[in-house]
């Protein structure tokens, strides 16, 4: 193939995902393979994701659902009947991959749990999410991301030293966990290609959190001691946080003397080159108080646009403090196709996040909409399972498909 060919093939072409699963970790999971190509079937109940009632809402349609199920078809089953669970052990047998996050025991009792759809397909991977794994004194709990952030040392790491613990504003013990999963289900997949046998594979939001603070544990380990709340500044490194400047505020990143020599020729600070309380890192952040108080009396001098020029201009890693929204539309995040247009007549105009990783030998992530409630269970019915016209009514009037396009009820919290 010349480098002029057009290129066809995804990394995930050809794999196939059963998702039961609903809210965020799971979904996002999911999503991200199915940027790449997998076939993802959300298997949904008769009400749908909790998710497709959370707002907000643009015509009717959950902004976070959309997200989070973007390339899947959705299929419809009420797993409290016996006809249902029977279709999903026929498609188990031909998926490669089956992702659930019941609370652990609730998969078993439906029917469809590990050891049930291995027997059928010895090569399955079986992906679990929970909130504190399938093992363990708390493995019976159910978690939201906020409890899960308040219970791994996150937030009480997060927030001013003499303020309260703060959650960070982003669900993200739920991302970390859908990040792990995916790729715990890659993993697998490899290994179930080696050797023919699948496995479960068991991914708590919870331990995924306590990997995600790498620093935090690492220094845990060494010293015996959490990590402490420190506000916007590095807890062992200086100048390293968050500073104020004439209109606004802006980050910068100091970690060693070089840059530290360079910052403070960028700064007009040369005094304190040879001042001892910042002769290093470490008497850097002893003293942070007062050399903080020295930046930010240059640095109120001027805009946060001129600061960030000159200090980057030094070969010091500085940056404008952006929303959302500036990250978004930045002509960066436009370069790194961030966010891709997306045909869905419920949502003109729309555009979609996609997994962010580039690879030069596949062609370009998928981009499609997220399915309406039910939208495809006749379609794969008949594609996965031969099933005929007759015996889909026969199975939608049974109650085992229950009734596709019925609005999901709102969750409790």
């Amino acid at each position: 193939m010349t480098e002029s060919t057009p290129l066809t093939a995804r990394p995930l072409d050809g794999v196939r995902i059963l998702d039961f699963t609903r809210v965020l970790a799971g979904p996002l999971s999911t999503a991200l393979l199915a940027d790449l190509g997998a076939e993802v079937v959300k298997i949904e109940p008769p009400q749908g994701d909790d998710y497709r009632a959370i707002g907000p809402m643009n015509n009717g349609e959950s902004a976070l659902f959309t997200v989070m199920n973007r390339n899947k078809q959705s299929l419809v089953l009420d797993l409290k009947h016996p006809e249902a669970v029977a279709l999903v052990h026929e498609m188990a047998a031909q998926a490669d991959v089956v992702v659930e996050n019941f609370r652990p025991g609730v998969a078993e009792r439906l029917g469809i749990g590990a050891s049930q759809l291995r027997a059928l397909n010895p090569r399955l991977v079986y992906v679990s999410v929970s909130g504190f794994g399938q093992t363990g004194p708390l493995a019976h709990r159910p978690a939201y991301d906020i409890i899960v952030q308040a219970m791994s040392g996150l937030m009480e790491a997060t927030g001013e030293p003499d303020g309260a613990p703060t959650v960070v504003g982003e669900a993200v013990s739920d991302v970390v966990a859908g990040l792990f999963a995916s790729w715990a289900t890659l993993a697998a997949l490899l290994q179930a290609r080696a050797t023919g046998q699948g496995q479960q594979v068991d991914v708590a939001m919870f331990d995924t959190t306590l990997s995600f603070l790498a620093t935090s544990v690492a220094r845990y380990l060494f010293t015996g001691r959490p990590a402490r709340r420190v506000g916007n500044r590095h807890p062992l490194s200086a100048p390293f946080g968050v500073y104020r400047a004439g209109d606004g505020h802006f980050a910068l990143a100091v970690l060693n003397n070089k840059l530290f020599a360079a910052a403070l020729q960028a700064m007009e600070l040369g005094s304190l080159a040879g001042d001892p309380r910042f002769a290093s890192d470490e008497s850097r952040s002893a003293h942070e108080p007062a050399l903080r108080e020295a930046i930010e009396a240059w640095a109120g001098r001027h805009e946060v646009a001129q600061v960030v020029a000159a200090l980057d201009a030094a070969g010091v890693p500085a940056a404008p403090i952006w929303n959302i929204a500036q990250a978004l539309e930045s002509s960066q995040s436009q370069a790194r196709g961030l966010l891709g247009a997306v045909q869905d007549e419920r949502l003109p105009g729309l555009r979609l996040p996609t997994q962010p990783v580039h690879f030069s030998g596949a062609a370009p992530n998928r981009a499609e909409r997220a399915p309406a409630l039910g939208e495809h269970t006749e379609a794969l019915l008949s594609q996965w399972l031969g099933r005929g016209a007759e015996a889909i009514a026969a199975l939608r009037a049974s109650g085992a498909l229950g009734t596709a396009g019925s609005a999901p009820s709102s969750p409790s919290h």
